[in-house]
């Protein structure tokens, strides 16, 4: 489990594509420090496996099935990019973020970006399958960041972005029309299921009415 607090900007070395696959090597001297085979990074909110690493070097590879590339932006990367890169979370670790799983539930594109004196709000194209999701100052995760929904509409989202998001994050370096992942808050998924069953258990139910 993450947080959704980003600790380094890493970045990609190679992305080796495979027919259904792919093997993504990337740096970042932080995370790569106490890795271990079999650890958990997110790339991107994307929680992916660390197969092999190096910490002297910094480098570590993952890597990617086919539903993780049909789902998130990873297969897209280039060497060179830059990439969030968070640990799992300690189990000591303060909460600093909210719940996030490192399981993409789809993407979004980047529909504008408007600057204030120190932040900026950047909106995004929000799926048809994800809207029922993502409420106004709740909590989203792009590109494994943890943001709070500043708006939304039927079709957007947006977030303001603090100096220090947008200078440590992938998200600084957005533009106009790019891919980010999104996952939506996954207790809202947690509830929607559980009303779900409730709802149609209380409708098969019947009562029998004295003659």
């Amino acid at each position: 489990m993450f947080t959704g607090i980003v600790e380094e900007l890493g970045q990609v070395d190679r992305l080796d594509l495979g027919p259904e696959s792919a093997r993504l090597t990337l740096r970042g001297p932080l995370v790569t420090s106490d890795a271990v085979h079999g650890a958990s990074i997110a790339v991107n909110g994307v929680c992916l496996t660390v197969v092999e690493h190096d910490a002297h070097e910094g480098w570590f590879t993952v890597d990617v099935m086919a539903e993780t590339l049909s789902r998130t932006g990873l297969g897209d990367l280039e060497a060179g990019a830059p990439v969030n890169l968070e640990r799992a979370m300690a189990a000591s670790a303060r909460f600093g973020g909210h719940i996030v799983q490192g399981h993409v539930d789809g993407t979004a594109t980047v529909v504008e970006r408007v600057p204030g004196d120190r932040w900026e709000v950047v909106t995004f194209t929000l799926p048809a399958d994800l809207a029922r999701y993502v409420v106004e100052k709740g909590s989203i995760t792009v590109d494994g960041v943890s943001l709070t929904v500043s708006a939304v509409t039927d079709d957007t989202f947006s977030v303001s972005l603090i100096p220090t998001t947008l200078a440590l994050t992938t998200l600084g370096h957005r533009a106009v029309g790019d891919t980010v992942n999104l996952e939506v808050d996954v207790l809202a998924k947690y509830v929607e299921r559980l009303l779900s069953a409730r709802t149609t258990t209380d409708s098969t139910t019947t009562t029998e009415v004295p003659a």
